[in-house]
């Protein structure tokens, strides 16, 4: 799973002040929700087959906790990962080219894990200064970065701000290319997890997830379902995504880019997120569709997701 991108769009248009009020009190429902998510966020990583190293990074808005894995002397690759869930979901996805490169995994700040609170604007250049100071502080100058969901969102503010420190960029199912349906979402997703909010049961919380898996929900390891739920019970949500980027912004962004959509993607479909790739982005190639699978593709098209990743970002060393 790559991310939880929350689809109450409804909330877009709500003033600031209403929307931003977690930047004050923090992302957290309660001190006991906080300390039961990072349990779980242990528990996942503990899950994965690789070493890490752990950083703490300062920037000017808040310390980002950083997991480090792969050899100190390969090439650098900054993953980010999706809105709303844990760094260690988003990293199993792309953990296996670790063998050829460096990887540095941020926790998206403002977002659970272990970085600070302090929610970030995904509507100005907030993101971008954040990346910025982020490669700073890790010393990176120019990388290749991976953008799964609200990640991809932040590579294409990053992008926009700061283009020179991006050596390539992979948009998986990303945000920041326009948006599907609202009333699909509303129906298929918002209203299943309003119920589950109601009275939870792990049925409900199948229920609601399943729009956004391509496997059968009731096949989905339970450590991340409890994430889920945790986060959907616990975590005052993101509710806006990175805003849509346009061609201005982008006019001295040259790095290569591969875009990979989902068929059947609630929340980014195709149709409306490769025709505006192709008219933002300049060096877009290649373009990947992923048949059959929702925004969380299956292990079958991840792992054909990696194979193309693994061209792509060595296609040039």
């Amino acid at each position: 799973m790559d991310s939880l991108p929350v689809p109450v769009r409804v909330l877009i248009s709500a003033p600031a002040a209403i929307r931003r009020v977690v930047t004050r009190d923090g992302i957290y429902r309660s001190a006991s929700g906080e300390r039961t998510l990072k349990r779980l966020y242990e528990d996942l990583l503990a899950e994965l087959e690789a070493s890490f190293n752990r950083r703490w990074v300062d920037t000017r808005f808040g310390e980002t906790h950083v997991l480090v894995t792969g050899p100190a002397e390969a090439p650098p690759l900054v993953v980010f990962h999706g809105g709303n869930v844990v760094n260690p979901i988003s990293l199993e996805w792309f953990l296996p080219l670790s063998d050829e490169f460096r990887i540095y995994a941020p926790d998206t700040i403002g977002h659970p894990g272990f970085s600070a609170q302090t929610r970030l604007s995904p509507r100005d250049e907030s993101y971008g200064v954040w990346v910025a100071d982020l490669l700073d502080e890790l010393e990176l100058d120019r990388v290749p970065m991976i953008g799964p969901s609200y990640g991809g969102g932040i590579v294409l503010r990053t992008a926009a701000y700061a283009p020179e420190r991006i050596e390539r960029a992979a948009l998986v199912v990303p945000s920041g290319l326009g948006t599907g349906s609202l009333r699909r979402m509303l129906l298929e997703i918002v209203f299943p997890m309003v119920v589950y909010r109601l009275r939870p049961t792990r049925v409900r919380l199948e229920r609601a997830v399943q729009p956004m898996f391509s496997e059968p929900a009731a096949e989905l390891d339970g450590a991340l379902l409890d994430v889920v739920g945790t986060v959907f019970e616990e975590v005052e949500l993101e509710r806006s995504f990175p805003k849509t980027v346009i061609a201005d912004e982008l006019s001295k962004f040259d790095a290569p880019t591969l875009l990979a959509v989902a068929a059947d993607d609630v929340f980014f479909p195709p149709d409306v997120v490769v025709p505006r790739a192709r008219a933002a982005v300049p060096n877009l190639d290649p373009v990947i569709l992923l048949e059959g699978e929702s925004h969380f593709p299956s292990p079958d098209a991840r792992a054909a997701l990696r194979d193309h990743l693994r061209t792509f970002l060595t296609v040039d060393r």
